[in-house]
């Protein structure tokens, strides 16, 4: 099966602008790799910033919750993002580049979903946090 942008949208209800995910790597049943295609024609580098293009932390988070939502969620469901910890932001996010997600899960809790998550380019982190996720 090809997981690409399709597969991700049969997953998730996200849909553009607000697609962090551009397809998976892989997936098991209990974790998934999958990338976002990071270039100089995405809308958000019309602000963020015109002379020094910087994807923002706050949406490699979000793309990181999203590419859990893939893991996690059956179709016609909706993610709840219950919580971030340990968030840490190790590097900047410059295009082109593609940016990968890797999320692991290392606890399930009362419908509550607890993920190990980082974010990378060419291999060296840029990104990680535990994130609590649900679905309504």
């Amino acid at each position: 099966m090809e997981m690409d942008r399709e597969f991700v949208m049969s997953r998730i209800p996200h849909r553009d602008p607000f697609l962090m995910v551009d397809g998976v790597i892989e997936m098991g049943t209990s974790h998934i790799k999958a990338f976002k295609d990071i270039n100089e024609k995405l809308e958000v580098f019309k602000g963020h910033f015109p002379n020094y293009p910087i994807y923002p932390g706050v949406l490699i988070i979000e793309g990181l919750a999203q590419t859990a939502g893939v893991l996690l969620l059956e179709p016609g469901s909706t993610p709840l993002f219950a919580g971030i910890e340990k968030a840490r932001f190790r590097g900047q996010v410059r295009p082109p580049c593609v940016l990968e997600y890797e999320v692991k899960v290392i606890q399930t809790k009362m419908g509550v979903v607890k993920v190990e998550a980082m974010a990378s380019v060419e291999e060296l982190p840029v990104a990680e946090a535990v994130l609590l996720l649900a679905r309504a």
